[in-house]
């Protein structure tokens, strides 16, 4: 049985694999002007398995419902407020990425170096971690665009579940290297992440 996608459909699908490969080559592009290519890998464009297990279930959920359940695919306001949120989800991490950036690193440094430095300013003004903050966002938009009740709140909490761990990790790296000074920025600046202090 052959499935005919409809305008929505394609318009969805589209604009879900376009926001893929933007996030990711972006991601890549930029690590490799900041880091130089010698000291970047292919983790850089952050595909994990569980990452591209979540993304496949994404896409099985939303060609079932298709299948069974067509006009859930067309609330086009929802899934154009998922599409502004994957945009703006986008931005907020870009510019965490340009702002910080030689400080700012896809894995989490535990050993303190001559050119990482307390970033306060820009977006970490404020958001603590607009890094986290962005893509939390951006990951979430990316289902909310693709109508995709289960996915959705499947993203969220696993996304939340992550940054939640990884957050209070990797601060205690940064109260290692910067003492009271991030101790004073922690108090005053939100860290990007609901629920997360």
């Amino acid at each position: 049985m052959a499935v005919v996608f409809s305008y929505t459909a394609c318009r969805q699908l589209s604009q879900m694999f376009a926001a893929i490969i933007f996030f990711h080559g972006s991601e890549y592009i930029l690590a490799v002007g900041i880091h130089g290519k010698s000291n970047v890998t292919l983790k850089s464009l952050l595909i994990s398995k569980n990452y591209l297990v979540a993304m496949i279930f994404s896409l099985l959920e939303y060609l079932i419902e298709y299948i069974l359940f067509p006009g859930m695919k067309e609330h086009w306001w929802v899934s154009n407020w998922g599409l502004g949120l994957l945009i703006i989800g986008e931005i907020i991490r870009k510019m965490a990425i340009i702002t910080a950036g030689q400080s700012f690193t896809h894995l989490i440094r535990v050993h303190h170096s001559e050119h990482h430095q307390l970033i306060t300013n820009g977006i970490y003004r404020v958001v603590r971690h607009p890094g986290y903050c962005g893509f939390f966002i951006w990951s979430v938009g990316t289902q909310i665009m693709l109508c995709n009740p289960i996915s959705t709140i499947a993203f969220t909490l696993v996304v939340w579940r992550f940054f939640a761990q990884r957050i209070p990790y990797e601060e205690y790296f940064l109260r290692q290297f910067f003492g009271l000074q991030y101790e004073e920025y922690a108090r005053q600046v939100p860290a990007g992440v609901p629920f997360i202090k």
